[in-house]
């Protein structure tokens, strides 16, 4: 059972990313501050350090909290897609990619955008959370028996040799060449987000839900997936 105490430091956690969340909507990255965190909740400036040791960590919280919000809404709406219905199961996963950065961009521009200057997320607290989304991508390209086509451009042996020995750890056991091919796709769809987002389409594309499934379908034929109109 919950003590008094865990109770209390529980719901000050939850108030200090609450606000570091807001900073981040006002002002980026560059606007969090601990000490400002403190102010708002009445707390001395000594006594937000025994919650968050630095800015660092306060960052990796942030990253860690977004990377599993981010993954828990597309894994939600993927999950609601009939198993074999490989082409809407893509077609929904890219929207909820969208859907998810255009509700929480300054969230989306703390995973994808630009790094923060002297900042280097620590693999072991970060990786498996921002793993979610990409595996689920790899997922489907192994429920869809994806392989080494002769349409493959040809890979160097190091690159090959890099790829394969994530293998073991991927859905299905998917090939070099398939893996290649699901971080084109990956990256491309953070790419359209990113561009929507960071306003690169201005005089451009203004349709950009349509513009999203038209590039969907357009990645899917590459992936070898069906048709997703």
């Amino acid at each position: 059972m919950e003590t008094p105490r865990q109770r209390q430091h529980r719901r000050t956690m939850a108030d200090i990313l609450r606000i570091a969340h807001q900073q981040l909507a006002t002002g980026g990255s560059a606007a969090l501050s601990l000490r400002a965190i403190a102010r708002e909740l009445g707390l001395v400036s000594s006594a937000i350090y025994r919650y968050v040791p630095s800015r660092d960590e306060l960052l990796t919280l942030l990253i860690e909290e977004s990377y599993n919000a981010f993954g828990d809404a597309v894994g939600a709406a993927e999950a609601r897609c009939r198993r074999e219905d490989l082409g809407r199961r893509w077609l929904t996963l890219g929207r909820a990619v969208r859907r998810w950065a255009v509700a929480n961009p300054a969230e989306w521009a703390l995973l994808y955008g630009s790094p923060v200057p002297g900042y280097h997320a620590p693999p072991e607290r970060t990786t498996a959370a921002g793993s979610r989304v990409p595996l689920l991508l790899l997922s489907l390209l192994a429920d869809a028996g994806l392989k080494p086509s002769h349409d493959d451009p040809p890979m160097t042996a190091a690159l090959h040799r890099e790829l394969d020995k994530l293998r073991p750890g991927l859905p299905g056991g998917l090939e070099p060449e398939a893996l290649a091919r699901g971080l084109f796709a990956f990256s491309s769809l953070c790419g359209l987000v990113s561009l929507e987002l960071f306003g690169q389409f201005t005089n451009t594309v203004t349709q950009f839900p349509a513009h999203l499934d038209h590039q969907l379908a357009r990645l899917a034929a590459t992936l070898g997936l069906p048709d997703t109109t």
